[in-house]
């Protein structure tokens, strides 16, 4: 049997960059609050934890707080709406952004597209963190596409310009359907692909891995956007293709007969993680 790892697996420079942030205010000694869980990822956020950084829920969590002198708050990679911002300021907190700066990219975007008249479209999951946070940066009508079926039913109103901007993890090649559809019906929309460069080079590489291998793992959170759009994508080229969150999850006499085993990883699952899911595979069937 042979394990091959996708080309691009893990951590990417947003999620690498809001865990690095967490860890270093760690070291102050301060009180640490995250507005919602940092990244999409149950191991990271539990370890934290242990560490003793708090997470708020819900903005309803968020009014009932009352922070400790040197408490410190850290927005998610994600991003947050204006409004949770300010009721962190409000509240007296420190505030640390740790918004990804693609994601801080989108909310520039929108804000000042927003500004110039348009409406804003939004390609992706309507109650995904990042989707509420772009979202939440504008007043203005906001319309959000899901999936292609969403795009194929969109009437625009006569007169009215249209930004289309992206859930950075959304799957390319759906998006590109999306851009399609409108273009064919000669909708005015101006399109603004914000799908990050390192989802677009983790769903190519897992793609060509699973085309070629007998099984794949995919490794990541449950709750992870980006994760199970890889998983999909596997899971279209090869049949053999799990899903885990931890080495664990395996049925190890599932993979037992491929010859090459494929393992790729969400953007928010940490190098430990991917290494016990390669060492478990190795320690089993070597």
């Amino acid at each position: 049997m042979e394990i091959k790892l996708s080309k691009h697996a893990g951590f990417c420079f947003g999620v690498e960059r809001a865990v690095g942030t967490v860890y270093d205010l760690i070291k102050t000694g301060k009180t640490i609050y995250t507005y919602g869980p940092i990244v999409h990822n149950e191991e990271v956020v539990r370890e934290l934890e242990e560490k003793g950084v708090k997470v708020i829920k819900s903005e309803e969590e968020l009014e009932s707080i009352i922070p400790e002198k040197d408490a410190v708050a850290v927005i998610r990679a994600h991003g947050v709406p204006v409004k949770i911002q300010e009721l962190l300021s409000k509240k007296g907190f420190e505030v640390v952004d740790a918004t990804c700066p693609f994601v801080k990219k989108i909310h520039k975007t929108v804000m000042n597209k927003n500004s110039d008249g348009d409406s804003i479209i939004i390609v992706g999951d309507p109650l995904h963190p990042e989707v509420i946070g772009i979202k939440g940066q504008f007043d203005g009508e906001c319309i959000i596409f899901k999936d292609v079926s969403d795009a194929e039913k969109f009437v625009p109103e006569a007169g009215k310009s249209y930004t289309m901007v992206s859930q950075t993890t959304f799957q390319s090649k759906k998006f590109k359907e999306i851009v399609e559809i409108l273009e064919k019906k000669e909708y005015n929309v101006h399109v603004v692909n914000t799908i990050c460069n390192a989802t677009e080079e983790r769903q190519r590489a897992a793609e060509t891995l699973a085309a070629e291998a007998d099984a794949m793992i995919v490794i990541g959170s449950a709750g992870s956007s980006n994760t199970r759009k890889l998983y999909e994508i596997c899971r279209n080229c090869c049949e053999n293709t799990f899903y885990v969150q931890t080495p664990n999850d395996l049925d190890m006499s599932k993979i037992a007969s491929a010859d090459l085993v494929g393992i790729t990883a969400g953007a928010s699952t940490p190098q430990k993680l991917i290494e016990e899911v390669q060492n478990n595979v190795r320690g089993t069937y070597f």
